[in-house]
């Protein structure tokens, strides 16, 4: 019989490999940063084109290679920082497996130069698809530079799985915010399509912080450290009054390697109960030493993944050390005890007998309405205007116009008798959250949440895509500040925001001026509304369906719809329910949960036969 199992040639089996090391420019990127740090560089600089599809390079100060090391660098599983099996469990280096050069130079065109510090002549390498086409060499610095050109070049199906030049930018941005975070000590460059983004010079983790994030974040960390005998902890965490709506700058880091950890990200965000909304997420930049032989960085390609010997205990640390760091900073202005001897000195001396009351000459014969106020004969009038309940509260995020046809949930400022002519019997509020119906089936239960966040998601979208809506100019314009990837988020959405009403300016730095919103939008807090938007377009924009008008309207009509515990008047109920049914799909929230449940006779019934059911 024929044999039918055969090896693989090294090209086929180099791209494969390279399938689960590089999965996109970014991936190149921090593999290749990650080696020069790995060299000892001091200086590294990153300059990519066209989001890293056309180039990628990295050029480093670092040791350098001779011309053995710089061959030898290309073939797979080749490493200087491993020697035997043991090693596995001491790791202290970035790049340990000796697969990164490999699959880079299988899946595109690389061109290597390396001069070690003492040596007259650097080696000069070029490969493409694997094969080497040129060695010799060459005049160059101390240190690496490395060029990778058109990426997936010779994989066409996996260069066209890549996303757009604006997410595969933002994902080689957060690369090197991670890596250049963690390093303060290293001066770092980068540019894009030869313009710099970020020049960052050595010094401390927090001045690292405010280069990358912006010099506000001075004002908002609280340090945080806590040593025991088996892990230590460093870093910086937000103060709770600025937690954001987007979790961006969350950062963990074991041993000078991002990681991402849920169980650990917990132990933080515990800590933050209570003092923060359930919907925000607070700032930590975090970093773990621990003995290497106590983790495992060997369980997932892109290393960003580890496993803890004894995750609990450094959980309940980490949950100690965020916890001391902020109730040891003071939220609110603390109460001196310490009284200056002088002070206390003027307050024990008793009063002169030359203190004299302060006089205060009074008209007594001066009436305020005397000549602006007719007289009505009905006595002192009555200035208190007529109550209504909570009603501007409660919809101050609705046009206060009369109901149209359109499904629109609108209301005036004052109900007239000819709007009331209805059976307000036939509505019910319970525990200030559910609206109970008398239908001909039985009792509706409505959630008036879920209800009001339908109605005001299609009126938000259908504004969207008629491009209709006036914009309200704020008198004091408001500012947001946002990271490098969150502000071009936002920038790529301005047009669909522009659409509802939203007037944004791009003050540049990351830092963008909010001038005009949407009419209807009574939320102060304009800047937590376009966090939220980021944060959701975040979470879905890999999706196969993502839609950007779908993600906003979600975002704004959350945050303006009626909340559980506000109670509710006849009318204001009987408007949820005309409004709801005029919806195209009344019964399911935007996001998938059930709005309502109509509860037939017979199951009432059984509901009395059965109590305890």
């Amino acid at each position: 019989m024929k044999s039918i199992i055969k090896l693989l040639p090294d090209s086929v089996a180099n791209q494969i490999a390279a399938g689960e090391v590089i999965q996109r420019p970014a991936s190149a990127a921090k593999e290749l940063l990650e080696n020069s740090i790995d060299s000892g560089a001091t200086q590294i600089t990153l300059a990519i084109k066209e989001a890293g599809k056309t180039l990628v390079q990295i050029t480093d100060n670092g040791c350098g290679m001779s011309e053995l090391d710089a061959r030898m660098s290309f073939e797979r599983h080749a490493t200087s920082k491993i020697r035997k099996a043991d090693d596995l469990f001491a790791i202290q280096t970035m790049g340990f497996r000796g697969e990164a050069m490999a699959s880079i130079a299988a899946i595109s065109q690389v061109e290597l130069k390396s001069k070690v510090k003492d040596g007259e002549m650097g080696t000069c390498i070029s490969i493409k698809g694997s094969e080497i086409t040129n060695q010799e060499p060459c005049q160059c610095s101390k240190g690496t530079t490395i060029s990778v050109k058109n990426l997936f070049y010779n994989v066409p199906a996996r260069r066209n799985f890549l996303k757009s030049n604006n997410v595969e930018l933002r994902h080689i941005n957060e690369e090197f915010t991670r890596i250049s975070l963690i390093n303060p000590e290293i001066a770092f460059s980068y540019y894009n399509n030869d313009k710099i983004v970020y020049k960052l010079i050595p010094g401390g983790l927090k001045s690292r912080i405010a280069a990358l994030f912006g010099n506000v974040y001075n004002e908002r960390l609280i340090s945080l450290e806590q040593n025991t005998d088996v892990v230590n902890i460093t870093g910086f965490i937000g103060k709770p009054e600025f937690a954001k709506k987007t979790r961006g700058e969350q950062y963990f880091f074991v041993n000078g390697r991002f990681i991402k950890h849920p169980y650990l990200h917990h132990a933080v965000n515990n800590a933050y109960t209570e003092l923060i909304p359930a919907d925000s997420f607070p700032s930590y930049f975090i970093s773990i030493k621990i003995d290497p032989k106590d983790i495992d960085v060997n369980i997932h390609p892109t290393k960003t993944e580890v496993n803890f010997q004894d995750a609990r205990y450094v959980y309940a640390v980490l949950h100690a050390a965020v916890k001391q760091a902020i109730g040891k900073h003071s939220l609110t202005p603390t109460i001196d005890f310490d009284v200056n001897p002088e002070v206390e000195a003027a307050f024990l001396t008793p009063p002169s007998n030359d203190l004299k009351q302060p006089e205060i000459e009074v008209d007594n014969e001066f009436n305020p309405f005397a000549n602006t106020m007719p007289s009505s004969g009905m006595g002192t009038p009555n200035f208190e205007k007529p109550s209504t309940e909570n009603w501007e509260s409660l919809y101050s995020g609705m046009d206060t116009k009369e109901q149209t046809g359109d499904g629109k949930l609108s209301f005036t400022d004052e109900p007239t008798d000819e709007e009331n002519d209805y059976d307000e019997s036939k509505f019910i509020q319970v525990q200030n959250r559910f609206i109970v119906c008398n239908v001909k089936k039985g009792l509706m239960v409505v959630d008036q949440n879920l209800a009001h966040f339908r109605i005001k998601y299609e009126d938000i979208l259908g504004r969207l895509k008629s491009s209709t809506q006036h914009s309200q100019q704020q008198l004091f314009p408001q500012n947001i500040n946002l990271t490098k990837n969150d502000g071009e988020i936002l920038k790529s959405l301005f047009e669909e925001l522009k659409n509802i009403g939203f007037e944004i300016e791009d003050a540049g730095k990351g830092n963008f001026v909010i001038v005009g919103v949407p009419a209807d939008l009574k939320d102060t807090n304009i800047p937590s509304v376009i966090e939220s938007i980021i944060e959701n377009h975040k979470s879905n924009v890999d999706e196969l369906d993502f839609d950007k008008n779908i993600n906003i309207a979600k975002s704004i009509a959350i945050r303006s719809a009626i909340k559980n515990g506000i109670k509710l008047d006849k009318r204001e109920m009987k408007e949820i329910f005309d409004s709801l049914f005029k919806c195209k799909a009344p019964t399911v929230s935007p996001d998938g949960k059930n709005i309502l449940r109509t509860i037939g006779e017979s199951e009432l019934e059984q509901i009395l036969k059965n109590p305890r059911d």
